[in-house]
């Protein structure tokens, strides 16, 4: 059930010699960074998100791109797009602390837990519609049920909207709807490579019971990360950070990132439980600021990689074929979202502002975990090669089109008073 050791290179031979090209990986880990370096300057001088300028470098740069591969070889990709991963995810969580999870408020949980089910359902119903196998359409409507979070504050830092109730709601539905995506792929992953590996129906009563033994294995993965390991690892972390070394501060807290990622994968869950659940706790600690600021650079760093990763592993041949199938899904996450988010702060008696801009910011952007549960689909197999272009595409025209939908519910105000 170890589905993340799958993407490394085979380093040995049936013989015992090296078969690992190091010179490859290097060549290739120079590839990406410079090409990071230049799609940074070009997104910045057009003040477009740098992840599609990264998305399309990778799409550029792959194997998949005629006339010929600028990469050599594609399980390094696959290396650094689980790398990109763990880190992405774990400095994500520090940004999560426990109190920050329980503080999030009554109408938060319930207004996650709704647009997130609700989209994903519709979705999934729309993909199987449109042709898609069923862990095809299950991976895809998880991946469109999340909005990115990143983009989203990013974008309404730009617009001075951080301070407006509606980005404060906003933020707190994100926080639910990240954990439920986070352990709803841990989840499904355990049942497809379950059902993959005994050739079971999803209607089965041993998948049924798998999907039961992945909601216990999952719930006692996180449960015992916040209940004892917050109890503590804050503690040592903060005796480590009386020290002021930076440099051991540092790898104490990667290797708590690794290491649970690896546990979460030893249990067949995905790496990124592991890794967010890691920032979780290094967030318990008072060394959260210090831990943010190191961790941070390697962030941005692996960030990089990873989307350019993803977009590397894309076969863009396929891309035309799926652009319509593509906006279709995008038309009906954003209806699903915007009316159950609109819906539910209306009926909470928010004033009809609030509730607008937050339903056009829940409803908007998707990226950096839509993209994992991509990548935590292709891991175990479970998917065919239609699903990263499609969300290529879905993220690459959403975070194209969020500045224009958030800019547009900032001016709500004065639409309002007209009409």
């Amino acid at each position: 059930m170890n589905h993340t050791i799958t993407s490394f290179p085979q380093i040995f031979t049936s013989d015992g010699s090296s078969s690992f090209n190091s010179s490859a990986m290097i060549q290739d880990f120079a590839v990406i960074m410079i090409v990071a370096a230049i799609m940074i300057l070009i997104t910045h001088r057009f003040k477009q998100p740098t992840v599609l300028g990264y998305i399309a470098a990778g799409m550029i740069i792959g194997p998949y791109t005629p006339p010929f591969p600028l990469l050599q070889n594609i399980e390094t990709v696959n290396i650094f797009a689980e790398l990109g991963i763990i880190m992405l995810l774990f400095v994500i969580g520090i940004d999560f602390p426990i109190q920050k999870l329980r503080s999030v408020g009554k109408i938060s949980i319930v207004v996650a837990s709704a647009e997130s089910i609700g989209t994903l359902l519709l979705t999934l119903i729309v993909g199987q519609h449109l042709g898609f196998s069923f862990f095809d359409s299950i991976f895809i409507a998880l991946a469109m049920s999340i909005t990115s979070t990143v983009i989203t504050v990013r974008i309404l830092e730009e617009l001075g909207m951080l301070q407006d109730k509606s980005s404060t709601l906003l933020l707190g539905i994100s926080i639910v709807e990240d954990t439920i995506a986070i352990s709803a792929l841990a989840v499904i992953q355990s049942i497809a490579v379950d059902t993959i590996s005994t050739g079971n129906d999803v209607t089965n009563l041993g998948t049924i019971l798998q999907f039961l033994i992945s909601i216990g294995i999952v719930t006692a993965f996180i449960g015992g990360i916040l209940i004892l390991g917050s109890r503590f690892l804050p503690n040592i972390v903060d005796k480590i950070g009386k020290t002021h070394d930076y440099a051991l501060i540092l790898m104490v807290i990667l290797g708590l990132a690794v290491g649970l990622s690896l546990g979460a994968s030893l249990l067949g869950l995905s790496v990124a439980t592991g890794a967010f659940f890691a920032g979780v706790l290094i967030a318990e600690s008072k060394s959260a600021n210090v831990a943010r600021v190191i961790t941070t650079p390697i962030r941005d760093v692996f960030a990089a990689v990873f989307f350019i990763s993803i977009g590397a592993l894309m076969d863009v041949s396929l891309i035309p074929i799926f652009i319509i199938p593509a906006l279709l899904l995008i038309l009906t996450s954003f209806a699903s979202k915007f009316l159950i988010v609109a819906a539910l702060l209306n009926r909470a008696k928010y004033d009809k502002v609030t509730s607008l801009r937050t339903a056009f910011g829940m409803a908007s952007a998707k990226g950096e975990l839509s993209l994992v549960v991509a990548k935590g689909g292709q891991d175990v197999g479970a998917i065919t090669s239609a699903v990263l272009p499609i969300l290529g595409v879905v993220t690459i025209v959403t975070t194209f089109l969020t500045p224009y939908v958030l800019r547009f519910a900032s001016k709500l105000p004065n639409f309002l008073k007209i009409s």
